[in-house]
């Protein structure tokens, strides 16, 4: 059940690392075709522009997904997602996020993990701060302790980013910066089309 505020800022004070699965977090959880049988999927660049936003600020991002596609290898290449970083394929999140912990050197209590759906369930009962989506299941919605209002694939990472820097003081300051035309990150020339290297 999601938390008031106060306690929600102290739970996600101590978070050091981000694990994001992807269909219906990092994207709307539409699946679509070509006609060859190719699978595409859409990214939020506000969604981009957060993880690249968070990587600065010294949260470690990484990915955990029941699905193997090759169009989110792209995306993650995009983002500097490291592949030690990135479990595709996962039919065991529980063991799967332990897997990530040990990768990135933290204790569970100090990882937020954003799910949607009850494959995810297990990961999130783990973690330090369990996220989700405004449209994930609704046994989802009840677990976790921060539920954006955004939808997924639609700026919902962007509102876990936010809060993890809320959360540190931080926020206001990283405005502040890009305010002044000091971004907070070198960009790279991946840009979505709006100006945001995403």
């Amino acid at each position: 059940m999601p938390e008031r505020r106060e306690p929600l800022l102290d739970r996600a004070r101590g978070i050091r690392a981000l694990v994001l699965d992807v269909d219906g977090v990092l994207t709307d959880a539409g699946l679509y075709y070509s006609a060859r049988g190719e699978t595409i999927k859409r990214f939020s660049a506000r969604d981009g522009f957060a993880v690249k936003l968070a990587q600065s600020e010294g949260i470690r991002v990484a990915v955990l997904s029941g699905r193997v596609a090759p169009p989110l290898r792209v995306r993650l290449r995009h983002l500097g997602i490291p592949a030690e970083l990135v479990i595709e394929g996962s039919r065991n999140k529980a063991k799967d996020i332990e897997r990530l912990a040990g990768v990135l050197a933290l204790p569970l209590d100090q990882i937020a993990f954003v799910g949607d759906d009850v494959p995810d369930l297990p990961a999130l009962r783990l973690v330090g701060l369990a996220a989700c989506p405004a449209d994930a299941s609704e046994e989802v919605r009840r677990r976790c302790h921060f539920v954006s209002e955004a939808r997924g694939g639609n700026g919902a990472v962007r509102e876990v980013v936010e809060l993890l820097l809320r959360a540190r003081g931080r926020w206001d300051a990283v405005i502040a910066a890009w305010e002044r035309g000091e971004p907070t990150f070198v960009t790279h020339g991946d840009h979505d089309g709006d100006g945001r290297s995403s």
